[in-house]
This record gives structure tokens, sequence and C-alpha cells, in this order.
């Protein structure tokens, strides 16, 4: 039969007039995943989220009512929706350890001002003003403090006067653990040039925030996802036993990425720290399923940051896999002081080191330099740069879910003949051959949109084959190569003067 029909019997098999039709969608597939994104970040006792239980987002203030007012999975949202506002976005919620103890830090006030005044305070990068003037006694502005903090319910902190030392007002992390920590306190991060002075005649010792002990655990909630798919995660904790968790779910061997799944995944980090914690840090991770952006000095805490991140990547990466992330710029990471910025060198090393830089421009914007994996060595200890660059992964993603496309579209119901087999056109037949050819075609098409390079060495080393135990079985060999990106230009500027 030269029509090949699934459906509609053969022959003479119907014998009631007139017409009838079947519909074949082998050939007009072109759709393609959907690439959500997922926020892993504790809530309050005042959310509405279940822990452990993967949620969709609703908008950006849902996340509020999910995580509660001031949490991490808020905070960390309201920083991704502000770089991707349309992209499909979930939640992970997670509830403190049990174990888990809250960070702390204060600010005390030891000479009253002399002149009215505004304090420009920061709480992990949020400008909290409070009127100062001169009539106003240390204990007496701390109780004002405490009451401005308290009003604005986004803030990750809540505040309280010292019960012993009256005009110290002390500040407990909203989510404890570990993540608390990194809340940075902070005034006058704008400058001078901005307006923000401290009163003359205000005096204050500002205690940072640390003893958050505990993050969650993360094994009930990563096995809730299942098999949903989540293509840009939000990773808020950089301690071993979290980046072993998610290292783990999303590994080649039983992960994500196992060829057995095929659900694929990257996740995205910061990590606070001078050059030399960096390296320290960056030496002892090695997975080319994330990616550490690392920083110093910057008010903004690192899950808030990663989130930023994240968000800025994903817009990137959906659009155009292969597009160097190179310039694209953050949303709401404030930049360090020009002092705790690094110097090119140091990011160099850095780059070395799995760690992931950026750049800030004379604005304050702060843009990805380059988003690497932490992945650096093989097997055996020894340098391997195959993973390096985080564009590779996604174009990876791409270019699998694509021939895994064709494939299910195409051949999901075929005979499978041998190479030479002489049937009628149009039979639900293929052969090695014919999948051969289609493969090639399918990587032309890949080439000319710019996602694979040099289709005729492809062609040439391209290998389509019966399996030789299972005649049911068609075995291949994919050579591609995929797209490079620009990203150093080197120029020798020999110049003559005649």
């Amino acid at each position: 039969m030269a029509v090949p029909f699934k459906n509609i019997p053969s022959g003479d098999q119907i014998r009631v007039p007139l017409f009838y039709a079947e519909v074949d969608n082998s050939q007009a597939n072109t759709a393609t995943q959907s690439q959500r994104a997922l926020i892993i970040g504790q809530i309050t006792t005042a959310g509405t989220g279940t822990p452990n239980t993967p949620t969709i987002c609703q908008g950006k203030s849902d996340a509020k009512t999910v995580g509660g007012p001031g949490s991490m999975l808020a905070l960390m949202t309201a920083a991704y929706r502000d770089s991707d506002d349309f992209g499909e976005l979930w939640y992970l919620p997670l509830a403190d350890d049990g174990s888990a103890v809250a960070a702390n830090g204060s600010i005390n006030f030891t000479a009253a001002a002399t002149a009215v005044g505004v304090l420009f305070l920061y709480l992990a990068g949020q400008l909290v003003t409070q009127n100062v003037n001169a009539s106003l006694t240390p204990a007496q502005l701390a109780t004002a403090l405490v009451a401005t903090v308290n009003a604005a319910s986004d803030l990750p902190v809540t505040a309280a006067v010292d019960g012993t030392t009256t005009s110290k007002v002390n500040f407990t992390a909203k989510n404890k653990g570990l993540a608390g920590n990194d809340i940075d306190i902070s005034v006058n991060y704008r400058g001078t040039a901005n307006g923000e002075v401290t009163p003359a005649g205000l005096t204050f010792a500002i205690t940072a925030m640390s003893g958050g002990l505990v993050n969650p655990s993360l094994t009930a909630g990563l096995a809730n996802l299942a098999d949903m798919p989540f293509d840009f995660i939000v990773m808020p904790y950089t301690d071993a036993t979290s980046l072993d968790a998610i290292k783990a779910f999303l590994n080649d061997q039983n992960g994500r990425w196992a060829w057995s799944k095929g659900i694929y995944g990257h996740f995205f980090a910061m990590y606070r720290g001078t050059v030399g914690a960096l390296t320290t840090f960056g030496v002892t991770r090695n997975d080319q399923h994330g990616s550490v952006m690392g920083f110093n000095g910057s008010p903004t805490p690192a899950w808030v940051g990663a989130a930023d991140l994240c968000g800025a990547a994903a817009v990137s990466l959906r659009a155009d896999p292969g597009l160097p992330l190179q310039t694209v710029a953050l949303s709401t990471f404030l930049a360090p002081p020009v002092a705790s910025r690094f110097a090119l060198t140091d990011r160099n090393t850095l780059l070395f080191d799995g760690i992931s830089t950026f750049t800030v421009a004379d604005d304050g914007t702060v843009a990805i330099e380059n988003l690497i994996t932490t992945y650096q060595k093989n097997g055996f200890g020894q340098p391997d740069n195959s993973y390096l660059q985080v564009e590779t992964l996604f174009l990876l993603m791409y270019v699998i879910r694509r021939l895994k496309g064709v494939v299910t579209s195409k051949y999901g119901r075929k005979k499978l003949a041998a190479n030479g087999t002489r049937f009628a056109p149009g039979a639900n037949i293929v052969t090695p051959n014919i999948i051969r050819a289609d493969q090639i075609a399918e990587y032309q098409a890949m080439e000319f949109e710019g996602y694979v390079q040099n289709s005729d060495a492809f062609a040439a080393g391209l290998i389509v084959e019966q399996d030789a135990q299972n005649p049911s079985r068609i075995n291949e060999l994919w050579d591609g190569v995929l797209i490079d990106g620009l990203r150093i230009f080197a120029l020798l500027a020999q110049f003559r003067l005649q």
C-alpha cells in the first residue's frame, strides 16, 4: 500500500460510501518545550505554601502570600521577576529546619544627633529611612527605628530594642538558618552623591548578622518535583550538604541528565567572599550543571542575587541558548563598593576556579561578564574545559530535545527494515539510511538557525545503524559541533610611524 494509513482499514474492508479522512501530525510538529524556572526558598509561618510541595507562581505579590512577607521566597521571587517577568515560574517552599537558629545583628546608637537629618539604613539591600533630630536621645531613636523597621513588612528581619542596652536595636532574621548570616546591615550605601549622609553628631556601632545555623534539607522537596522539568533553578544555599544534594538531583548517572530521564536543568547561585575565600570554595566544586557567581561587599544577600542572576540568564537562554551571556544586566543586585570589586586579574583567576564573574558600569549596573559552570576536572582529576561555558549545557538541552521531537513525531509508529530493502513509496517503513538523511537535514536546519556548525563534517561522521542484537533498535553516533560564542577579541596593534 503506497499511502501509509495507520487507522483506516486497507483494501476492500470498507464498503459504506464515501469519504473518510485520517489525520497524521507526524510531519507537523514544531513545538518546543516550555522552559520553566524554579525558586527554592524558605517560607515563614505567615506563608500559605506547603513545605516541599512545588507551586506555580501567579504573580510577584503571590510570593508574599505563599512565602510570607519578608520571607526568603518572597524576596527571591521579587528579584527574579524584576529580571524575568514573563517566563513560567514555580516555587519549592521550604520550612525552617527544626534545629535551625536565626541569625542576629544590631545597631547601637552611642551618641545623639546634634542636628536634623536622616539615617539611611540598608537591611539586605533595602533602604530604611529614619528621621533624626537633636531632641531624640539614643534610646528614643532606637525605639523609633524599631517601629519603622517592623512597619516595613518586606524586610527579611524583625527589630526589637535590646533588653539591656536601650539604645541598641537588635535585628533577627525572619527565616532561620545559614542564609540569614548574609543579610547585610549598612548605612549610606549610595553615599554623599545621592544625599546619604549621617546626621551631625550621631554615632553608632553595627554588629553584622551572624549565628544563623542549619539550612533546610532539600531531600524531600527535590524528590517531590518528580519528573516536572525545570531548566532554571535558583539555588539559595552554598553549603556543601545542599550543593551535594542538588548535584545528585541533576547528575548524568541517575539524576535529571541521566539517559533514562532526559529532564535536564541547571542551578544558579551566588557566593560572598574575598578572592581567596572564593577560590578556596570554587576548587571544592566540580559540577557542570551548576553556576556560582562570586562577589564581595554588596548589600544584597547572595540568595536574592542568585534569583536575579537566574532570571536574567533565563530570558537570554530561552531566546537563544547559544548567545553568550556576557553584558546581560541584572536588575536588583546592588553593586559592591569600588574598594570591594575584583580587578581583572582576580576575575580571571576566579574563572579558572569555577567561579563566574560580573562587571559594574559607571552607573552601578551589574552585568554578567562570564557565566561558567563549576566543572573543572574530569574523572581522573585532570583539567577539563568541555563543560566550561553554561551556554554549552543549554545548547545540548535544546539540540537533544529537538532531535527527540523529530524522532518521536516522525518515527513513533514505523516498521524498520535493513538498508537496501525494496518497499512501496510512502509505506510505513524506515531504514537506517532514511533516518540518517533526516538527521542530516535536521542538522542543516539547526545550522541555518545558528545552533550548530560544519554540517559537511557532521554528515561525514554521522553513524546510524541497526543494532546487531536487537533488529528493532537504531543506534546513532551524533557528532555535531555546537556553535561557539565570541568571548575574546585579541588585536596586535603593529603600528608604524612612517
